[in-house]
């Protein structure tokens, strides 16, 4: 049995009190990869930005809002992990300054100055030293040229390719390449159906049981 890590859901980065810049990331990937693990009696901690999907019991959910927040609680965990899957899709800029009060309109355009946050799986697949990463690559162009990058960048053993239309849906079509920019497997179906199949992936590349 093996201790995965897995992030999940979107991050908000606020502009005011009330106003944020996030994704429509839902968690239900998240959900359903947490599931499939837990079936292969994996052990599960998942670090989630705010959803409404409700993960499963057996499961350790740490709550997370901003990027910040989700990067700081895996690195608290991935230590004592034995990989982790990314499957969470953080907010990737910020605002430069954060409004302490609500910002009203004005008739005029607004101007926002936006950097970027930190690369959780990057970060983490640095620190990696013996524990394997698995990205996920959401892309519209050019998806695997983009996805091949992003592994050798990220440190990925594995990374999973899909499309915007994952987003909020119940169905995801993926790719899961290696490092070398093979096609090791593809799944297409619901999230569930995909989730495991991506897991028996890992089991049979990765944690080195076939499922």
């Amino acid at each position: 049995m093996s201790h995965l890590l897995l992030t999940s859901g979107p991050t908000r980065q606020y502009l005011d009190p009330v106003r944020y810049l996030t994704n429509a990331s839902s968690g239900r990937m998240g959900k359903a990869l947490a599931e499939a693990a837990l079936d292969l009696s994996h052990e599960v901690t998942i670090v989630s930005g705010p959803v409404e999907v409700t993960y499963p019991l057996r499961a350790k959910v740490i709550p997370v809002v901003t990027t910040d927040e989700m990067l700081a609680a895996c690195r608290e965990v991935f230590p004592h992990c034995d990989g982790l899957i990314g499957a969470a899709a953080p907010c990737d800029y910020r605002p430069v300054v954060v409004e302490p009060g609500k910002i009203q309109k004005t008739g005029q355009p607004l101007t926002l100055q936006l950097v970027e946050t930190p690369d959780i799986v990057a970060t983490l697949g640095a620190e990696k030293q013996a524990r394997w990463v698995v990205g996920f690559a959401l892309e519209t162009d050019d998806a695997r040229f983009r996805a091949i990058v992003k592994a050798e960048k990220k440190c990925c053993d594995l990374i999973v390719v899909n499309g915007p239309e994952a987003m909020h849906s119940t169905h995801n079509q993926v790719e899961i390449l290696d490092r070398q920019g093979n096609v090791v497997a593809g799944f297409r179906g619901t999230k569930e159906g995909v989730a495991r199949g991506i897991l028996r992936v890992i089991q049979e590349r990765l944690i080195g049981v076939k499922a």
